[in-house]
């Protein structure tokens, strides 16, 4: 098969690994893709917002099959485009694309068919918003309807955070993604994300992580689209894993479904594992990043094979098979990040990085620049290492991660400290 990935980041460089790898890819197409992209395929220069055009590109080149990577792409609904069109490809409808696109359409399915999530309001008025709080009480979360690029919650202890941070959603600080806000009950528990690959009808588990969300080390500062993974998730035991699926996945497709919206792709939970057992707290539309970077380092069976069952409805013949090794990745980000950060900085001695044993490294915001590499975003290397263990694991990454030159980067240093406290109880 000729195998188009839409996506530009680390997640992207994991998917083309993967991709890449698989029996049935002939040639793989990355639009527009980064340096790391390009050492799996061929990088295309092609605006993915204009759908004609990835069509119209897909037939010039014979394209048998569309990956799409990142959630905008499928919240404005390029796979009914190009499916349209008579293009196979991976990931949701647009109808289906807002349990990611819309957190209030999330909370009303679940209010609808019964799936545990915190209790929740909608409001638009910011005045009215604020009133609630004062009655509710905190801790609360404040959350922006559409996508915010991970920006878009507030877990305010105060009424000052929660008021601060409904004026500056609703008063177009995040764009259109803030107009309604979402506010919803603290939960207590720790944090878990659980994937699954779905079928419209059928849902096959695709794994466990968590991450970390905060900027700094000791998960303080503000939130990010994530510093760091790691996989699995021992949180989520079989038994937790068992109950995920039979209480929020399957009640999820039966009720998209039953709207006439049947879900096909990944289906990203992030859970709170409560007193009472794991409850929603939101719904990704694709895989995470960087989760992806270490998921797919143990996927052992073929992705493509996967995903091309997903897309013909028959999942439920096939299983997947799961490496034992344990898997950390921490991100290198751009000194500034989660706010404004310099472009441009050289980044030296990946390849030393990448010469370690059991060691990859993703790029997530780079550009070429002749024989230099350079950074070109907020979350610029996902330095991901696999072990028997999840300390093992972050032992070789951190020394991957010091043997890379950046000085204008940062890195949170206590990736997986959870699990290593675990591990070591």
């Amino acid at each position: 098969m000729n195998i188009l990935l839409i996506g530009s980041g680390g997640r992207e460089h994991a998917l083309a690994r993967s991709l890449s790898a698989s029996a049935l890819c002939d040639e793989l197409l990355i639009a527009p893709g980064n340096p790391g992209t390009a050492q799996h395929g061929t990088n295309v220069a092609l605006d993915v917002t204009d759908h004609r055009a990835v069509i119209d590109f897909c037939r010039v080149m014979k394209i048998d099959f569309v990956v799409v990577g990142p959630e905008a792409p499928l919240v404005v609904g390029l796979v009914d485009d190009l499916k349209a069109a008579g293009v196979k490809a991976f990931g949701p409808s647009k109808a289906a694309a807002q349990l990611e696109g819309s957190k209030a359409f999330t909370k009303d399915l679940c209010a609808e068919f019964g799936i545990p999530t915190a209790a929740y309001r909608r409001f638009t008025d910011a005045e009215v918003a604020k009133i609630y709080v004062r009655n509710y009480g905190v801790p609360i979360v404040v959350k922006a309807d559409g996508l915010a690029a991970g920006k878009g919650v507030v877990v305010a202890t105060s009424f000052e955070d929660a008021e601060s941070a409904i004026d500056m959603m609703i008063g177009g600080g995040l764009g259109a993604a803030g107009a309604e806000v979402v506010i919803e009950a603290f939960l207590e528990g720790e944090e878990a994300s659980f994937f699954a690959l779905c079928d419209g009808t059928h849902a096959i588990p695709f794994g466990t992580a968590q991450d970390h969300k905060r900027v700094f080390d000791g998960d303080e500062g503000p939130n990010t689209g994530g510093m760091g993974a790691y996989s699995p998730a021992a949180v989520l035991t079989p038994e937790l894993q068992a109950r995920a699926m039979r209480e929020i996945i399957e009640p999820t497709l039966a009720g998209m479904r039953a709207r006439g919206t049947p879900y096909t792709g990944i289906l990203y939970a992030g859970l709170m594992l409560t007193k009472d057992g794991p409850q929603l707290i939101e719904y990704n539309a694709r895989l995470g990043d960087p989760e992806t970077q270490v998921l797919l380092p143990r996927l052992k069976s073929d992705l493509v094979i996967a995903l091309l069952a997903a897309c013909d409805g028959v999942l439920d013949s096939i299983s997947l098979q799961w490496s034992d090794a344990s898997a950390l990745t921490v991100v290198m980000a751009a000194k500034g990040y989660p706010g404004a950060v310099e472009k441009g900085s050289e980044i030296k001695d990946i390849d030393r990085a990448e010469a370690m044993a059991d060691v990859i490294v993703f790029h997530a915001g780079t550009k070429q620049d002749g024989d230099r590499i350079l950074a070109n975003g907020g979350r610029v290397l996902n330095v991901t290492a696999l072990g028997r263990t999840i300390s093992e694991a972050k032992e070789k990454a951190y020394k991957a991660v010091d043997a890379i030159d950046w000085s204008e980067g940062f890195c949170r240093r206590d990736i997986g400290w959870r699990a290593v406290e675990r591990e070591r109880a």
